[in-house]
């Protein structure tokens, strides 16, 4: 096993310092932009142009690198990055913040293409599993120790957008000095959203909802947290405690839902973030501890609903279908996570901050609404022929691309007795 970690190690080294760099830029634009007044509706679209520019990236990014090659665009990309973290830190501007932000979603979406692809043409069958955690690991690490960062210095001067600019620097080294052979091209991803929807209703509906309600707190969590009064201290450990639940709350989640129909699991645990969220817009808590508490609550529950939905589309769809089912799920992901910041803003500038759980916590009991009535209308898959669960923890600012899907290698994990046919009965 160690043999088969070895080439990957240095890949994954510039993976955990580029996701710390995510993770700082992502905490330290909305904190900076709360703490220079700009409207909630403005920071709202941070998240919304981020997102478009990620979905877009990983339609066209694989363009990119098929012309150029891996190493070239990689290091492209992340140079884009690195300029533009350097640029927001310089120039302080809501309109030239938001249009940055777009470019920073696409090039996200082609570094992450590009650092999964490797570690798939790397990971063997015995390694697959191990790769896939180590990476999913790094990526929550990075996320919260780039998000830590932030309290440590002083958010009005540009030298936190000075240690993202080194972090994404650091990120390059790995892969341009490397020796190693590039990967075979990026597989454009496919879409057939009327199939996919025939294929599984509760995985369209709920993959849209999930992304508008992960997509609003993502991105206005910390706009959340300065309106409640939280200094910035306590507004990262919240951000930082939430991926941290979600992580945690994957296995016995997933676990459940290999045992019983995912759709009640996934009602359930709608139900619970609905209830938390719920819970914070009505009692609009005065201490920050009990805040807190119910926002990582939140967060456990919904960020387990993310991978039971991909699980539940599995289990409908046949291995040849896969690379559609991916695709049109990020693509229905990825306008949620548009829709969830562009509602968000507005509703909490009329409402307040609290207002932000009335947004996620109405896309969450819809979630639970209408799971629930489709397992009446159709049974649910034998437990012995469903697809296995795989854990993919989504940090509340980070999206996952086709090549992560793959590299979860669902396809290899069915049998090839399984019958496609008695998978759509």
């Amino acid at each position: 096993m160690n043999r088969n970690l070895l080439p990957v190690l240095a890949l994954l080294f510039g993976t955990l310092f580029l996701f710390i760099g995510n993770g700082l830029h992502g905490l330290l634009l909305p904190v900076r932009g709360t703490a220079e007044g700009y409207a909630t509706t403005t920071l709202g679209l941070l998240g919304t142009t981020w997102a478009t520019g990620f979905v877009l990236g990983c339609f066209t990014a694989p363009k990119v690198v098929r012309r150029i090659g891996h190493v070239r665009a990689f290091s492209g990309f992340i140079s884009i990055i690195a300029i533009i973290a350097l640029l927001t830190g310089i120039i302080v501007d809501p309109t030239a913040w938001v249009v940055l932000r777009a470019i920073t979603g696409f090039c996200t979406a082609g570094t992450s293409m590009i650092i999964e692809s490797w570690l798939n043409e790397r990971a063997t069958n015995e390694s697959r599993g191990a790769i896939f955690s180590l990476y999913i690991g790094i990526t929550l690490l990075g996320s919260v120790a780039g998000q830590m960062m932030v309290p440590f210095s002083d958010i009005h001067t540009p030298y936190l957008f000075m240690i993202c600019g080194i972090c994404y620097c650091v990120a390059m080294l790995p892969t341009t000095l490397s020796t190693a052979a590039s990967p075979q091209p990026l597989k454009a991803v496919k879409l057939d959203l009327p199939a996919l929807y025939r294929n599984s209703p509760v995985s369209c509906w709920g993959i849209l909802l999930v992304g508008i309600a992960n997509g609003a707190y993502g991105t206005l969590g910390a706009v959340f947290g300065a309106g409640a009064g939280l200094p910035e201290t306590e507004i990262a450990l919240m951000m930082s405690l939430t991926i941290f639940a979600g992580a945690v709350m994957q296995l016995p989640a997933g676990r459940l839902s290999d045992r019983i129909d995912r759709r009640h699991v996934l009602a359930a645990m709608a139900l619970v973030a609905a209830t938390a969220g719920l819970l914070i817009f009505l009692l609009k808590p005065a201490s920050p501890y009990f805040l807190i508490s119910l926002v990582v609550v939140y967060g456990a529950a919904a960020n387990t609903l993310y991978p039971i939905t991909i699980a539940h589309a599995n289990d409908y769809a046949a291995p040849e279908d896969f690379v559609k089912v991916s695709g049109g799920l990020l693509l229905l992901f990825g306008i949620g996570t548009i829709i969830g910041p562009t509602v968000g803003g507005p509703v909490m500038t009329y409402a307040g901050p609290y207002a932000l759980f009335f947004v996620t916590a109405l896309a969450h009991v819809m979630i639970t609404t209408y799971a629930l009535f489709r397992s009446r209308r159709r049974a649910p898959i034998a437990v012995g022929a469903r697809d296995a669960y795989t854990t993919i923890p989504t940090a509340t600012s980070q999206m996952i691309t086709p090549e992560s899907m793959s590299l979860a290698n669902r396809g290899e994990q069915l049998s090839e007795q399984d019958d496609p046919a008695v998978k759509y009965s």
